[in-house]
């Protein structure tokens, strides 16, 4: 399916918030042109050169000149593959597609991020549905190596294939594909239930849990992941650890009320300064700072340790 895009052809990039802007940079950094839909292409511009003079890219000139914005898809018709970021709400998703179906060829594969919601339903009333695969990244796009490919028994496995190799060769992506729905997502909110089980429970504070998590999991997991690392620690202890300790986990489904409390006041964490902590103006951008500087950091750790390092 090396036909399905070429580097010289364009990618069709739809998406309103910073992820998006740091997915345009893995695209033009791999060589793509990049039809970049969005309502404010002023923000997004300043953004993506911003993001490619601090990433040291060495032609990030010429790469500027790949980048066409538009505040309309219509404007993007001779797109060969479309990648779309939008928030979790299915009319939502599946109207992009709509839009979207309407103007590129039905051999171009359509890639839309889904968190929480099965890839069937998004497929399901699509006119080609076997071009429309999930497609989550983590934020910063550029630096991370995380893609997470979710497929059906509907998609064609040679566009799934191809978009994997496409990842792999010029994004700088470790991907890997699953079925109907991501799993990094799942992983995360059952890590994010037992924490919040301790908090709500006055065994630990939000600062304990952040040390604990930072100071353990977080010293190993950009080295092995977790299956991996209880191989290197001792598997069998593990599994005993776990035998006695699983009845005891939490299995709430409701969000505890400190939570739905930050939610209801409007709290988005760094965005507007209200999260599970509080942040100044100059904190918020202290943070962006800091953590744009380490996301270059670890990602050349990182490099030196690929996922089967020998």
């Amino acid at each position: 399916m090396n036909d399905i895009i070429r580097l010289t052809e364009p990618v069709l990039l739809v998406g309103e918030d910073n992820l998006t802007n740091t997915i345009a940079t893995v695209l033009l950094t791999g060589g793509h042109i990049v039809g970049l839909c969005n309502s404010d292409g002023n923000i997004s511009l300043n953004s993506i050169r911003n993001l490619l003079s601090v990433s040291n890219y060495p032609d990030a000139l010429i790469a500027e000149q790949r980048l066409i914005i538009s505040d309309s898809i219509c404007n993007h018709t001779n797109c060969k593959l479309a990648i779309v970021i939008s928030s979790e709400d299915v009319r939502i998703k599946k109207g992009i597609i709509s839009e979207i179906e309407k103007i590129i060829s039905p051999n171009s594969p359509i890639a839309i991020n889904c968190e929480n919601i099965p890839l069937e339903e998004l497929q399901n009333g699509a006119l080609f549905p076997n071009r429309i695969i999930g497609l989550n990244w983590t934020e910063p796009a550029h630096t991370t190596r995380f893609l997470e490919i979710i497929k059906t028994d509907a998609n064609s496995i040679d566009i799934v294939n191809y978009i994997k190799g496409l990842a792999r060769l010029h994004w700088s992506k470790d991907p890997y594909i699953v079925e109907s729905t991501g799993i990094r997502s799942r992983l995360l909110a059952a890590m994010i239930r037992e924490a919040f089980f301790l908090v709500e429970n006055e065994y630990a504070t939000i600062e304990d849990i952040d040390r604990a998590c930072r100071n353990d999991a977080g010293y190993y997991l950009s080295f092995a992941g977790n299956c991996r690392y209880m191989d290197l620690m001792g598997t069998f202890g593990y599994g005993v650890v776990m035998k006695d300790l699983n009845p005891e986990l939490s299995k709430k489904q409701a969000l505890p009320d400190f939570f739905s409390d930050i939610l209801q006041s409007g709290g988005d964490g760094l965005s507007n300064g209200n999260g599970f902590y509080k942040y100044s103006d100059e904190q918020r951008e202290l943070w962006k700072n800091i953590t744009e500087k380490f996301s270059y950091q670890i990602q050349k750790i990182i490099n030196k340790f690929p996922f089967n390092y020998k």
